[in-house]
């Protein structure tokens, strides 16, 4: 290996290994207030219809085997969890242990908002407490390898249709609080301009953008809903979408569960023949994302 080897945090929300971990892991996620006796069970439940547990931790580790091999000796990958082991300040004790120096992060979300991306960038700092130089991938839709990595998904998954001409695409990111637009968030035109440029790619004709997964509490959510938006085509009479959950790069359960099971038993419900776009997972595109983004960081820090 490299003199100094570069190290690079591919952080990443976390997830329960099993169902025991499921009321744990969201009192982390609730910052340590506690969750509702209903709505732990609600939350096991959906992930006992997922295999019992979230593949995060998995396909992140995979991830970061490619993101590794791509970028080379000159730098060292690991993973780091925003509310599971590993912990991403458990992560930053082996990355001290081992001697770097210097750090970088990448969030495996593709598009910045400061109540996600900016969350683990505070995690990061507090973790590295002045110990290592760090840098934050703030974004990297931008990466021509993401976007053609998802044009490719879209181009399989059409072909599940019996007319692709008549199939209505959605794209779909985690819905936030609507509050993060009072600070001028460039989240919901980063997941707009990254859905046109894949449109553009495939010369869609149709196309929308809505929301999912939106977390139970009062405050609104940003929209449009995407199960409101397929209920809405249903009701004009089209009978075929296909899902493109743009703001997601592996499964979990808000694709294993809230797409798989709760939007495909509404699509049933509807009529309609409803699909979604396999996950990159470890596709090489976003492989490449990643590496290139890691890359253009690094030389913006002057570290290379």
């Amino acid at each position: 290996m490299a003199a100094d080897p570069i190290a690079v945090l591919l952080m990443a929300y976390g997830g329960p290994n099993n169902l025991d971990d499921v009321e744990p892991y969201l009192l982390d996620v609730r910052g340590g207030r506690p969750t509702s006796p209903h709505l732990v069970d609600e939350i096991r439940a959906r992930y006992a219809r997922i295999g019992g547990r979230s593949p995060i931790l998995e396909l992140t580790g995979a991830q970061a085997a490619g993101v590794a091999a791509a970028l080379g000796p000159a730098y060292r990958v690991y993973t780091g969890m925003r509310h599971w082991h590993p912990y991403i300040a458990e992560t930053i004790e082996e990355v001290v242990a081992a001697g770097h120096r210097r750090v970088i992060g990448v969030v495996m979300a593709p598009h910045y908002s400061g109540m996600s991306v900016g969350a683990y960038e505070k995690k990061l700092l507090a973790a590295a407490d002045g110990r290592l130089e760090t840098a934050v991938v703030p974004s990297w839709w931008r990466q021509p390898a993401f976007l053609d990595a998802v044009a490719g998904r879209v181009t399989q998954a059409l072909r599940r249709f019996p007319n692709a001409a008549d199939v209505e695409v959605i794209f779909t990111a985690h819905s936030l609080p609507e509050r993060i637009l009072a600070n001028g968030d460039p989240y919901p035109d980063e997941l707009k301009a990254s859905a046109a440029d894949v449109a553009t790619r495939l010369r869609l004709g149709r196309w929308r953008f809505a929301y999912q997964s939106a977390g139970a509490t009062s405050e609104p959510w940003l929209g449009p809903d995407a199960g409101e938006v397929i209920a809405q085509l249903a009701k004009q009479g089209r009978r075929a979408v296909l899902l493109v959950p743009i703001g997601f790069v592996c499964d979990h359960v808000e694709i294993l569960y809230d797409i798989d099971v709760e939007y495909q038993e509404l699509a049933g419900r509807l009529g309609i023949q409803l699909e979604r776009i396999a996950s990159l997972n470890d596709d090489p595109g976003l492989v490449t994302a990643v590496a290139d983004a890691v890359r253009s960081a690094v030389r913006e820090k002057g570290w290379r």
